[in-house]
């Protein structure tokens, strides 16, 4: 936005994207496991993963190490915490409902990139003193913004255990989403080798720069078009 700089320093970096980044991936969780309590699963309720306290859902390494490496490189950002209960058995509609409980952590990253988008346009009315204090709340609603939207898509990937391949095993045949769902247990597998050995042998076929930063990017920039907006009406 006009008007701000970019803080500097890789510690400026760091302390800008920490907040952002675990208010994104615990929002995204909590929204799993609520939209399943609503359907009729109490599982995640009953565990307490409704908190918002990070400290319910923080994994070391999915949550912090991974997607902190990733953010401060600036790619597009994935990353889990621990995973939140839930039992299809218990959902009025298990089929809908795991489409509705997969769909809402991204949906949640979405609607939280538009309120940041908001509050940095609403910041970019001001036009005092750019402070210590205002530059930090404008990056840290920067990242948000992004950071979120990386979550978001990133988490759609049709590939087990994205939230994407819950959609598309509900939306299949009854059939055909039985021979996926035996993909599930090589998930982890099969996505270390799509984002990490394929892009190493064959760079022109990383799904992360052919497939998740393109839209990653499109989709950023209609939520800061939303904040210029905001800025300037």
């Amino acid at each position: 936005m006009s008007g701000f700089s970019n803080g500097g320093g890789t510690l400026w970096l760091i302390a800008t994207l920490f907040v952002p980044l675990i208010f994104a991936i615990v929002c995204h969780e909590v929204a799993h496991g609520w939209v399943a309590w609503m359907l009729g699963d109490p599982t995640a309720h009953r565990a307490g993963r409704l908190s918002l306290n990070p400290l319910r859902h923080v994994d070391p390494v999915g949550t912090l190490l991974l997607p902190g490496i990733l953010a401060l490189f600036k790619g597009p950002v994935f990353g889990w915490a621990k995973p939140v209960p839930i039992d299809a058995r218990r959902l009025r509609n298990p089929r809908f409902g795991m489409i509705a409980v997969a769909a809402a952590g991204p949906l949640s990253n979405l609607l939280l990139a538009a309120l940041a988008a908001v509050g940095l346009g609403m910041l970019g009315r001001y036009d005092g003193t750019v402070t210590m204090l205002v530059q930090f709340a404008h990056d840290n609603l920067d990242n948000f913004v992004w950071l979120n939207v990386s979550l978001a898509l990133f988490n759609l990937l049709p590939v087990p255990p994205f939230d994407g391949s819950h959609i598309v095993e509900g939306l299949l045949p009854r059939s055909a989403a039985a021979a996926y769902a035996r993909l599930r247990p090589f998930g982890l597998g099969l996505m270390l080798v799509l984002l990490l050995v394929v892009p190493y042998v064959a760079p022109q076929w990383g799904i992360v720069r052919n497939l998740v930063l393109p839209p990653v990017m499109w989709t950023s920039q209609q939520f800061y078009a939303l904040a210029q907006y905001v800025a300037l009406a």
